[in-house]
């Protein structure tokens, strides 16, 4: 199963992936054929997995499926904190045929209660950690069979397995994986990737824009169930053969200057709220204690100014990008040769980008327009959402929501959202989803939430909240309250309160004057 890459020299790299292909065979096999056995893939926190150890758990996970009684083309949901077993479960289920969804471990019961409802899951895979999340919505799915949990029932599924197992017969273009997106509702899309997408985001990202290579030791900040970090920590390292640190815990400053000092790697993916909260930090590392040869943000637009005080401290650029769960990993990025200070750099080769008008029109240079990419990684599409697929997947070009302007040099510079949706610390956020929490508290009677930036320039939720007649409530309560009901990052950082909202003439909240 060789790829054979096509002639740059002409056209962009396109990686020509064969009709015949399993991503999780090609991403494991080609390590052993290259005499990387022995080679350590991944250190997590219990300790390491070589390739080969890799190689013999993904099949018994994967023929441990199976035997369970999954079947090609069924769902499996995974629910983990980042560890080895992660990619053994996610790439096991692929090497078997079976469709792995991998979700946001930061989620509430009623998020994950969708997600298994909506996927038709017939196997959840679960750290033990998180299983308190899920219990209370287990009963009365009537696709779900199997409750796969870390430690225990995770290693039987494991012994039910065979140290061999004959990759399923997929094809390049068959659905391999799902990755839940949000959207301006607020529901969930499952997210369908094709087995090809994987190692195309490799070797057009990781391979010719971060010269990516087997020495490399990779550590992401964003976890594995993100498009950003799947790519980061387990796609691109598989595709080159380099080493992964993978963290369970949440990614505090502490915790990632223990393994920037400890595992010395020399690759780093963050998202801008990390950066500026490591550089806030005391404790952040002296330039000698690092092997850092580059650093990468994602996820939302990296200030300027965070990038200067990096540098200052390492004398280090921060690669800043964007990419999306519809096109799995970064297809804009600076790079370390093609670099400017405030914008997201250039086209990743291979792809292709275009700002259009409201009228659906090509804007003129330097006008703000709404960015579309054509690329081989694009989605298929978003699964069981017709409507919406249709809107964002129209011909060869995906829509982004993001709006940029492109410079006479070519280079990129983003200029906010197309809808009212926010992203905070790199993950989506709708307000509507803040402001139905709110307005579920018995002292307030409507509520607005916009995107406010806060010192760092990063953006932040901000609600304006009109109580009821009479009624009493102080903000530290209301932002207990939507911790109550939401994932925490979801919280509003900032409580107004006012009299009454802008609103037109038929009642829609005007949040563009709030934002104002």
């Amino acid at each position: 199963m060789e790829l054979a890459r096509a002639d740059h020299s002409v056209s962009p790299p396109r990686i020509e992936v064969p009709r015949e292909y399993n991503a999780a065979y090609d991403l494991i096999e080609r390590n052993l054929q290259a005499g990387r056995a022995g080679k350590v893939a991944f250190h997590d926190d219990a300790g390491s997995i070589t390739y080969a150890q890799l190689a013999e758990r993904v099949n018994r996970f994967g023929s441990g499926l199976l035997a369970l009684g999954l079947r090609m083309e069924d769902r499996v949901l995974i629910a983990m904190h980042d560890s080895a077993d992660w990619p053994v479960a996610f790439l096991g289920a692929i090497r078997a045929g079976i469709i792995p969804v991998a979700v946001n471990t930061l989620l509430t019961s009623k998020d994950f209660l969708y997600m298994l409802s909506d996927s038709r899951a017939k196997a959840l895979v679960v750290s033990e950690a998180l299983l308190p999340q899920f219990k209370p919505v287990l009963d009365g799915l009537p696709f779900l069979q199997q409750v796969i949990v870390s430690g225990a029932s995770f290693n039987d599924v494991l012994a039910k397995g065979k140290p061999q197992l004959d990759p399923a017969p997929t094809t390049r273009d068959d659905a391999c994986f799902w990755l839940y997106s949000s959207g301006s509702t607020g529901m969930p899309k499952g997210t369908v990737h094709a087995h090809s997408s994987m190692i195309e985001t490799a070797e057009l990202y990781a391979r010719s824009v971060l010269g990516m290579k087997e020495s490399d030791v990779v550590f992401s900040a964003a976890k594995l169930f993100f498009a950003y970090g799947l790519g980061n920590s387990l796609s691109f390292v598989l595709a080159t053969g380099a080493t992964a640190v993978l963290m369970a815990e949440r990614p505090t400053p502490a915790a990632v200057f223990k393994r920037l000092t400890g595992k010395k790697p020399t690759l780093f993916f963050g998202v801008p709220t990390l950066y500026a909260a490591m550089l806030a930090d005391a404790e952040f590392p002296k330039k000698e204690a690092l092997s850092l040869r580059s650093c990468v943000s994602a996820g939302e637009a990296l200030p300027p100014q965070i990038a200067k005080s990096f540098k200052e401290k390492t004398g280090l650029d921060i690669l800043d990008g964007i990419g999306s769960t519809e096109m799995l990993h970064i297809f804009l990025s600076n790079r370390p040769n093609d670099f400017r200070l405030g914008s997201t750099g250039k086209a990743v080769p291979g792809y292709a980008l275009r700002l259009m008008d409201e009228q659906g029109e090509p804007v003129k240079q330097g006008e703000l327009g709404e960015l579309e990419i054509s690329g081989p990684t694009s989605a298929m599409y978003y699964w069981n959402n017709r409507a919406k697929s249709r809107a964002t997947y129209t011909g060869v070009w995906t829509k982004s929501g993001d709006k940029y302007t492109q410079d006479a040099d070519g280079f990129y510079v983003y200029g906010g959202r197309t809808d009212d949706m926010l992203k905070v610390g790199g993950i989506w956020v709708s307000p509507a989803e803040v402001e139905a929490a709110l307005v579920g508290h018995p002292s307030v009677l409507e509520a607005a939430v916009v995107g406010k930036e806060d010192e760092q320039k990063l953006v932040k939720p901000k609600a304006y909240v009109v109580l009821k007649p009479g009624a009493k409530a102080t903000d530290e309560e209301l932002k207990a309250h939507v911790k109550s009901k939401l994932a925490p990052y979801k919280y509003p950082r900032w409580i107004e309160f006012a009299n009454e909202l802008p609103k037109t003439a038929t009642g829609k909240i005007q949040r563009f004057k709030l934002r104002a």
